[in-house]
C-alpha cells in the first residue's frame, strides 16, 4: 500500500472509530481501493460500510474486487456472508464455518470479532442477519 493509500486508511479507521456515519465513509474507502487494489483490508472495510447502509450488492462486489486475498480474514468471510443472506444466496454456511476455523484458537482474533459483532450491532441494531451470524459463531 503507498504511504498516501496507507494515510487515508489510517485516517478512516480513526474517522470510523470516532462514530462518523458509514455513508460519509464510503468515497474515503472507495479511494483507497482504488489506490490499493491489493489491500484487503480497505476492502473488507469498504464492504463493511456498505453493509451498515444496507447495500449488499455493493458489498458483494468489494468481494469480487478484491480476489482471493481476503479468503484468509475472518471478517471479510463474516461480510460476505451477512452479503449473501442480505441478497438470498446460497453458500453462507460455508462462509461462517470458515471464519470460525480462523478464529478458534486465537483469542485476541476471537475478541476483535465480537468487537466488530458489537459495534455493528450498536451502528444498526436491527441487523437480524449479523445477530444470526454471530450466534452461529459463538453459540455452537
Amino acid at each position: 500500500m503507498s504511504k498516501a493509500a496507507e494515510t487515508l486508511f489510517n485516517e478512516g479507521v480513526e474517522r470510523y472509530q470516532a462514530s462518523e456515519a458509514a455513508e460519509t465513509l464510503i468515497p474515503v474507502f472507495k479511494e483507497i481501493c482504488d489506490r490499493s487494489p491489493k489491500n484487503s483490508a480497505a476492502w473488507t472495510s469498504l464492504a463493511w460500510l456498505y453493509l451498515l447502509e444496507s447495500k449488499a450488492n455493493s458489498a458483494m462486489h468489494c468481494r469480487t474486487q478484491s480476489g482471493e486475498t481476503q479468503s484468509r480474514r475472518s471478517q471479510a468471510r463474516i461480510n460476505l456472508a451477512a452479503a449473501m443472506l442480505e441478497t438470498n444466496r446460497k453458500g453462507v454456511r460455508e462462509h461462517v464455518d470458515r471464519a470460525q476455523t480462523l478464529i478458534v484458537g486465537f483469542a485476541e482474533l476471537r475478541e476483535e470479532v465480537k468487537a466488530n459483532f458489537a459495534d455493528g450491532l450498536s451502528r444498526k441494531p436491527d441487523w437480524q442477519h449479523l445477530k444470526q451470524i454471530e450466534k452461529w459463531l459463538f453459540e455452537l
